[in-house]
């Protein structure tokens, strides 16, 4: 625990991770409280992406970058998207020839994981690119307007717009890491 104490960066970072049960349970919690749990639902949920942005600026403006926090961070975004992901499917807010953008986004997430993994004992580093943050961005964006998507107008094809953009991006993303990987398979 030593890691995580004294460390604001990796304390966002576990936070979010904790704020995903309270996102699930206000999911489920619709049919009870009606609209005002979605409403808390996407409050929640954008105090956790917003976590996203903070842990990384934090980290590096105040020196906080740490093992712990360079292994967790990736895995917590993976974790917290697909998650939403899967709510988001299962309530019937992305159904439809929707869905492939997220098998899509989910192909490409086990592909650079797997590449990582792969590479990872060859000391290849895959450091997170420019594109790649701009991706969680608007992935995230998307699943806020699709978490209240039927509680607001135009929140549903708001977020499919914003899906469809981060499926796009998490092609590009996808694709750049693979030419990496690529090369230094090659080698």
């Amino acid at each position: 625990m030593d890691m995580i104490k004294n460390n604001l960066a990796n304390i966002l970072t576990v936070a979010r991770l904790f704020m995903l049960p309270i996102i699930i349970a206000l999911f489920f919690a619709e049919e009870a409280w009606g609209g005002i749990a979605i409403w808390l639902c996407v409050l929640v949920y954008a105090i956790a992406a917003a976590t996203d942005f903070f842990d990384g600026y934090i980290a590096r403006k105040y020196n906080q970058i740490t093992d712990f926090g360079t292994f967790l961070d990736p895995i917590s975004d993976k974790i917290f998207v697909s998650t939403l992901l899967i709510l988001l499917v299962s309530f019937g807010k992305i159904e439809g020839l929707w869905i492939i953008c997220v098998i899509l986004i989910f192909a490409r997430e086990f592909l650079v994981s797997g590449l990582r993994e792969f590479l990872g004992p060859k000391d290849v580093q895959m450091p997170v690119t420019k594109l790649a943050k701009w991706k969680t961005m608007v992935q995230m964006l998307s699943l806020g307007f699709l978490i209240i998507a039927g509680h607001a107008p135009y929140t549903l094809e708001l977020g499919q717009v914003l899906l469809a953009l981060a499926t796009g991006l998490t092609l590009l993303t996808g694709i750049s890491y693979m030419m990496v990987g690529l090369k230094h398979m090659k080698e």
